[in-house]
């Protein structure tokens, strides 16, 4: 069953060669070509379960400085003792949920989206070998949850929102699901790997 996921997900992160940004719904806005983004990495793991494939996702924790409370993928800021991105989103998936790196199965990258905060940001795509109970770094992260794959990439689920933020109108994807309001950078990059799997 996972080796069908595993070709199946693999497939879909190979049609996919268009990176994405949280302005891509923002055609207005004009970035400075000599920018300097900062390199992060993020895990989408999928876990198989009886009930399907799921997505972990975490709440961060209220109290941090940046997005807190936002619904996240595991993952940060490349640090210099990182030999690759991928190290980088497991070593931040270990830090944040307690996913073991040897937990989980690298099946690729999909391609990098630049946000708002001014990071590259570049999605690793895993597969979670075995079972896994989430040990959390509470001041990173309030909860750990996970969400139907097939919800999180039904492209008729996807809706566009906005809101001003730095004095400007903003529109942004949202993916919600039960309780939980997925937007941001978070959906648009659910939003690439829905429109790999569904191309």
């Amino acid at each position: 069953m996972q080796a069908d996921l595993s070709i199946h997900l693999t497939a879909a992160i190979g049609r996919l060669h268009q990176a994405s940004s949280d302005f891509d719904l923002n055609p207005e806005v004009t970035l400075a070509k000599n920018r300097v983004l900062r390199l992060a990495a993020v895990l989408i793991a999928v876990q198989e379960t009886a009930a399907g494939p799921q997505v972990i996702l975490t709440q961060r924790a209220s109290t941090l400085k940046h997005h807190a409370g936002q619904i996240a993928f595991p993952g940060g800021k490349r640090d210099e003792d990182d030999t690759s991105l991928e190290e980088t989103a497991l070593r931040e998936a270990d830090e944040e949920i307690g996913l073991a790196p040897d937990n989980v199965h690298i099946l690729g990258r999909l391609p990098t989206h630049e946000t708002v905060t001014g990071f590259t940001v570049t999605p690793i795509l895993g597969l979670v070998r075995a079972t896994y109970l989430p040990k959390l770094d509470h001041g990173e992260v309030a909860e750990a949850f996970t969400a139907p794959l097939s919800h999180v990439t039904d492209i008729a689920r996807f809706s566009i929102q906005g809101r001003r933020w730095r004095g400007q109108r903003r529109r942004y994807y949202t993916v919600p699901y039960g309780p939980y309001y997925i937007w941001g950078a978070t959906a648009r990059i659910l939003r690439s790997l829905a429109e790999g799997i569904n191309a």
